[in-house]
């Protein structure tokens, strides 16, 4: 039975110097119903990024000109929405990391076959546009509020730059407040239900998210309750609908 087509238009930019690979990937993407752009350079990559705004960069970590984490870190800080998929013949946990944190949705270690990468291709475009919460207008938690609608995060009233799945996680935690949600679920809802890649992305999102929210809270002139996001070792995560030190204090004897 052949795949679903994705959504109509959906433009892949390939990033890949190897030609034989190049090759291979360009012609079965387009067999597949993908537009696509192929780039053997970092360099040639961002301008054609820039120029076209692609929905899906596929980027190869080893490029002739540039590494491919900086050209993952350049693509989020400019792309937000970017879906960007590493491939990579580095196996080693630390790079997975390293180009997780750089921004990358997703890796693939080669050799990897073409089906596989169909499969995490749709996986992540039915997710988009992301997570539909069922909560009508902003959910507020101490100073923090996350507005699905508008896709926008604020502490107080500024504004915090969060990537597009560090939102999604924030989405899903602040809707369920004070509630623990388990990997799992988080997996489930964040990424895909069928998801089969590395849990090991939601540790490095996870982090992330508590950094950028520190990093805000950190800059504000005035005193914020920034709720805690907390860890539970052997299920997930909750985040605090009351930090500890907004909990009632005993009055003292008289």
């Amino acid at each position: 039975m052949r795949a679903p087509a994705p959504p109509k238009g959906t433009h892949v930019l390939v990033v890949e110097d190897d030609d034989t690979i190049g090759r291979h990937l360009d012609a079965g993407l387009r067999g597949h119903g993908y537009l696509t752009t192929w780039c053997r350079t970092g360099m040639n990559a961002l301008a054609e990024a820039r120029t076209t705004s692609p929905d899906v960069v596929l980027l190869d970590l080893g490029l002739p000109d540039v590494d491919g984490i900086d050209i993952a870190r350049t693509l989020r800080a400019e792309l937000p929405d970017l879906l960007i998929v590493i491939l990579t013949a580095r196996s080693d946990e630390i790079d997975v990391i390293a180009g997780l944190d750089a921004g990358a949705d997703d890796y693939l270690v080669k050799p990897f076959t073409l089906t596989v990468l169909l499969a995490r291709l749709r996986a992540h475009l039915r997710r988009r546009p992301p997570i539909s919460t069922h909560e009508e207008g902003p959910i507020r938690v101490g100073d923090l509020t996350v507005d699905t609608s508008a896709r926008r995060c604020l502490l107080a009233a500024d504004e915090v730059a969060l990537r597009p799945k560090e939102f999604e996680l924030l989405a899903v935690l602040a809707l369920h407040a004070g509630m623990a949600v388990s990997r799992e679920a988080l997996m489930a809802q964040v990424w895909d239900e069928n998801w089969f890649g590395p849990t090991k992305t939601l540790d490095v999102t996870l982090a992330s998210l508590r950094r950028r929210l520190g990093e805000a809270a950190d800059a504000s002139p005035h005193p914020l309750t920034l709720p805690e996001i907390t860890t539970l070792r052997g299920h997930g995560y909750r985040l605090e609908a009351t930090p500890p030190s907004a909990a009632p204090q005993a009055e003292p004897n008289t």
